[in-house]
């Protein structure tokens, strides 16, 4: 694929991201992903041969390599598991806060729309959450706990996580972003 084919994919799976992160899969047409990509009908069955649900797993992977780009970024940063934790709020709570509320976590909107009836979308959304999850168990698992305690842990902080993030975007208020985020000084230690 040469340069200006590598451009179009991106601005492909660029759109479909914004677009599934605003409105889920229901709410994400493929004429939607057309018209704000500017790329034609012909690009699109070129590069996601498979469709619609190629092009979301695209997307899906896209944004979830991107946040856990950023979420091993944090874990270097953090002094700790908290602080840690507190980063990733922070880091969803500036996308959500940025948007007006409409983006939040790149996933969830599709995940909950369509992945426990699409097999696809379902092995895309369990993948992207579990490196982000095993980014905060390999924090814990440096700072003392057992593997066990330290995944089990891990998925707790992510699940505060995803749930603040629903709660702020479906009442439009920051407010429980900031509760998990002082839930996360708790149960982890820190400020």
């Amino acid at each position: 694929m040469g340069t200006r084919g590598t451009v179009t994919r991106t601005r492909l799976v660029d759109r479909a991201r914004e677009l599934l992160e605003a409105h889920g899969y229901a709410g994400t047409g493929l004429e939607q992903v057309l018209a704000a990509s500017g790329a034609p009908r012909g690009s699109l069955y070129f590069h996601f041969p498979g469709g619609k649900d190629e092009l979301v797993a695209a997307a899906l992977e896209s944004a979830g390599a991107e946040i856990g780009s950023r979420i091993r970024e944090l874990s270097e940063e953090a002094p700790d598991a908290a602080a840690l934790v507190r980063g990733v709020v922070d880091l969803f709570t500036a996308r959500m806060e940025g948007s007006a509320f409409t983006r939040g976590c790149p996933l969830a909107a599709t995940a909950l729309d369509v992945s426990a009836t699409n097999d696809l979308v379902h092995t895309v959304c369990r993948r992207v959450y579990s490196s982000w999850q095993a980014t905060l168990a390999q924090r814990l698992v440096a700072e003392g706990r057992g593997a066990e305690e330290a995944d089990a842990d891990a998925w707790s902080a992510l699940s505060l996580v995803e749930g603040a993030l629903l709660l702020s975007r479906a009442t439009r208020d920051r407010g429980p972003l900031d509760r998990a985020r002082g839930t996360a000084s708790r149960l982890f230690g820190g400020e």
